[in-house]
């Protein structure tokens, strides 16, 4: 059913709502931060800057899928829910990070766990439009850069893995319409993970 473009502020603010109060960060935000780690402050700050650009690239993104989705009289967040539940467009969880003992080599792992299943699903994406791609090629960048961080992190302290993990089946878009509802969706969990990765590395780096 289509919507007036002039309730879209309103839509695009139930969306929002309803993406976050659906999401399963609520008791993980809730519990205080742990301890610090020993990790270097230097990682610690390339790894707020390299947050701090993904979530640039990624507002970009949403802004130019948000126009499309108005364009064309698709994303409502009725439909958004429901597709991401058919999808299954699955969320990256941090419960290793925010504890109250935190356990650094968990957290290493899911971040880096996150950030590898948030380029597979922008890879998923590529095709969703013309005017996109190049917004989403930079995103893939920057989070693929920033996996490798993490990954190197984990290997100078002795915490990586013998083999680096493999992308396990990715959500398949098929039209046009769920290219770009998945965009949204994906758009939004990756800055909700980010957030939450802000504020765990912001606190290592401050104590």
């Amino acid at each position: 059913m289509a919507v007036p473009a002039a309730q879209s502020p309103m839509k695009l603010m139930a969306l929002q709502l309803l993406l976050w109060h659906s999401a399963l960060w609520t008791v993980q935000e809730a519990t205080p931060l742990g301890p610090a780690s020993s990790l270097p402050q230097s990682f610690l700050l390339k790894c707020l800057e390299q947050v701090r650009k993904i979530q640039g690239d990624g507002a970009a993104l949403q802004e130019k899928l948000v126009s499309e989705c108005a364009t064309y009289k698709l994303c409502h967040p009725e439909e958004l829910v429901l597709l991401r539940h058919s999808l299954g467009i699955p969320w990256a969880p941090l419960s290793s990070c925010p504890s109250q003992a935190l356990q650094l080599t968990g957290c290493l792992s899911q971040l880096h766990s996150g950030l590898f299943l948030y380029q597979g699903l922008l890879q998923a994406l590529e095709g969703i439009s013309p005017e996109l791609g190049p917004t989403l090629d930079t995103l893939q960048l920057d989070v693929a850069d920033f996996a490798t961080t993490i990954w190197q992190q984990m290997e100078d302290l002795g915490m990586a893995p013998a083999l680096q993990p493999t992308q396990g089946a990715m959500p398949a878009f098929t039209s046009a319409f769920q290219r770009r509802a998945g965009g949204v969706l994906v758009a939004s969990h990756l800055q909700r993970f980010l957030e939450l990765v802000y504020r765990v590395l912001r606190h290592l780096a401050q104590s």
